[in-house]
């Protein structure tokens, strides 16, 4: 039987491809003990940041995600960001790094059933 640390391994690994976020390059094995340290981990790390760069790729994202900007404007209007302070690349970024979390989120009920059974 393998140790926990190795199946731990094993279970991060098979979540690559999941979401946009590197998960592998954000959990150490030796630092997962738990659900709540993988999201810390990433979240530690800045994996939850996304960042579009470059006007023309801000655009494109947006133009696919949120073409209104209704989402995008509101996610910048409750983190405190003035209208002067705002722009394409940033709206794109705060978008895509909701969109990461959201991706996420439909992940954990499989990384909490896999620590559920760990502990079985």
């Amino acid at each position: 039987m393998k140790n926990r640390n190795e199946q731990i391994q094993n279970f991060i690994n098979s979540l690559d491809g999941k979401t946009d976020i590197d998960i592998v390059y954000y959990c150490s094995t030796e630092d997962i003990e738990s659900q709540e340290d993988i999201y810390m981990a990433i979240d530690n790390n800045g994996g939850f940041d996304g960042e579009i760069i470059y006007y023309s790729n801000a655009i494109k994202y947006l133009a696919e995600n949120d073409a209104s900007l209704n989402e995008s404007m509101s996610i910048a209007y409750d983190l405190g960001y003035e209208l002067k302070n705002i722009n394409s690349e940033l709206l794109a970024s705060l978008l895509y790094s909701q969109d990461l979390r959201e991706q996420y989120s439909n992940i954990e009920a499989e990384i909490e059933d896999f620590f559920n059974s760990l502990e079985d």
